[in-house]
């Protein structure tokens, strides 16, 4: 058994999954002890078999506390309520086992080295800041004096983020960066806490749009990941990673992320279903797939990820009114300071100059500015930037160029290329009569980002602007259907119900425009109707060039 388990250990501790599992397969055989079921359920949980994990965690608690081990029982219900809601999302359960974890700490007495996992518990269930701040404080004090890694890792990250989301980043995040420091230098044993950490920092990041940060801890982590073959993403965050994917421009992962989060989850879980396909969401829109954005969000209008993609939509659909409504009253309730309030004033810019308002525009703008001004916040900066330059650019006031410009330097710096890309098509906007050359410079760098991230409705906004600048517009192979890309779009669009005013309005063409596109595919087709198109379509979709 001795053996069995040192055998275990040491397979756990160098990553090597399948050497542990057998090994503490062949400990659990001899004996159900706490010890044995614990340890096979360690290395389950590093061979990425989360439910065998957990239902082992299960059976060691039962064994602890059949045996009389009070702290080997906790430890188990502890890492039990670990899976429960970071990887599930089942938080309520997840808050019945630590709860029971610390009861039967309390049962074992102060003197047991655990007992600092009761002032962590007592921290992570208080409501005041400033009690729960001195309950994690006394936890960190008791694990360095114990010298219980696990336990200072996640007090120090748990402490991080309750600060950053209570409005003092400045001084959680410094919490957060040390608990990370001590998960890559490798004086964390347990995995959960070691996902934990990662998921609080990429909840954190997404939450302060701060993609630089998530990506250098990230390229620190490599090595621990490599050495001991840690999973950085659990279920449960698989969320808050891809919306940071997301915003990196880093697409392909975002969504290969998304969508298996969503294979986690079923439909019972409805809340965390709600995060993903709101993020999911997001992700459509910014690469102009608005149909199934919208469907996407259909059911999730309550849900509070979803007022920025929602609002973005109603945009996108022509609805600034109702975009403009979702947007007040989200800034009325929202108590989460800057990191939420700055992208909705932005929006809210957006949907005044859509409507001519422009008066309310600069007023949401400088609103804007003054929220940077007390930031930290690259993002924030470069947000506040573009805002600012629309606005000049609207009522020829200002310096738009100069803004315009500060917003694509720090979107850059910021690690956000779409954005950058968008910067530059307003810039080009804001310079189309007064500098003509330098708009095409720069509408043209927007095209091939755009063109290289399949940003097809922004795409085709900066390829109107080009060829309103007398460039000639883009061109492609085309598909097996003979149809160009363009048609291709026309006739997804015509699959969806659209009018040629509301195809033209998606595409940034007229509706005549748009007739001749009608008619080109319906005798590309050899058919006589719309409705026959669209189901030649669905039978044989292509695509093409412009």
């Amino acid at each position: 058994m001795d053996a069995l388990t040192r055998e275990g250990d040491d397979a756990y501790r160098d990553g090597d999954a399948v050497r542990s599992v057998r090994a503490y397969q062949q400990a659990v055989e001899l004996t159900q002890s706490g010890v044995a079921l614990e340890g096979l359920a360690r290395a389950l949980h590093l061979a990425f078999d989360y439910p065998a994990a957990m239902r082992n965690y299960e059976l060691a608690y039962a064994a602890y506390r059949r045996d009389g081990d009070l702290p080997g029982a906790a430890r188990a219900a502890r890492t039990v309520g670990w899976f429960r809601g970071s990887l599930y999302g089942d938080w309520a359960v997840s808050s019945g086992c630590v709860g029971r974890a610390r009861s039967l700490l309390e049962q074992a007495g102060e003197d047991v080295p655990e007992h600092g996992w009761i002032l962590l518990a007592q921290a992570q269930s208080g409501s005041d800041l400033q009690e729960q701040r001195d309950l994690y404080l006394a936890a960190i004090s008791r694990a360095r004096s114990s010298a219980d890694g696990d336990l200072e890792c996640e007090a120090l990250a748990s402490l991080g983020i309750m600060l950053v989301f209570s409005g003092q980043a400045a001084a959680g995040i410094g919490y957060l960066d040390e608990a990370l420091a001590t998960v890559c230098a490798g004086e964390v044993e347990d995995l959960s806490v070691v996902e934990g950490v990662f998921c609080g920092l990429f909840h954190t990041c997404e939450h302060m749009n701060d993609v630089p940060r998530a990506e250098q801890w990230l390229r620190a982590a490599d090595d621990l990941v490599r050495r001991r073959r840690f999973a950085a993403v659990g279920g449960y965050c698989r969320a808050y990673y891809g919306g940071i994917l997301t915003a990196a421009g880093r697409w392909a992962e975002a969504e290969a992320e998304l969508m298996a989060a969503l294979q986690v989850f079923s439909a019972d879980h409805v809340q965390i279903r709600g995060n993903i396909l709101c993020r999911l969401a997001d992700l459509r829109l910014r690469q102009g797939r608005i149909e199934e954005a919208a469907q996407l969000l259909a059911g999730l209008e309550q849900h509070e990820d979803a007022v920025r993609p929602l609002s973005a939509l109603h945009l996108a659909r022509g609805h600034p009114e109702l975009a403009q409504d979702l947007v007040e009253r989200a800034l009325v309730a929202t108590d989460a300071g800057a990191a939420l309030e700055g992208p909705l004033l932005a929006i809210l810019v957006d949907v005044h100059l859509s409507t001519g308002a422009v008066d309310d525009a600069a007023h949401a703008a400088a609103r804007l500015s003054d929220l940077a001004a007390d930031q930290s916040s690259r993002y924030l900066t470069a947000v506040a930037a573009l805002a600012q330059g629309k606005v000049c650019a609207a009522t020829g006031t200002g310096d738009a160029s100069a803004c315009l410009s500060e917003a694509a330097s720090m979107f850059a710096q910021a690690r956000r290329p779409v954005d950058v890309a968008r910067a530059q098509l307003e810039l080009a906007r804001a310079l189309a009569t007064t500098n003509p050359l330098v708009a095409i410079a720069q509408a043209s760098s927007a095209l091939g980002s755009f063109e290289s991230f399949h940003a097809v409705r922004d795409a085709d906004a900066a390829a109107a602007l080009l060829r309103g600048l007398g460039v000639s517009s883009r061109a492609g192979p085309r598909g097996s259907a003979g149809l160009t890309r363009r048609e291709t779009e026309v006739l997804e669009l015509l699959g969806h119900g659209l009018t040629n005013v509301q195809i033209g309005a998606r595409l940034f063409i007229s509706p005549k425009t748009v007739e001749h596109h009608v008619g080109r595919i319906l005798a590309k087709l050899g058919v006589r109707s719309r409705a026959q198109a669209v189901a030649h379509g669905v039978r044989s979709p292509s695509s093409g060039g412009e």
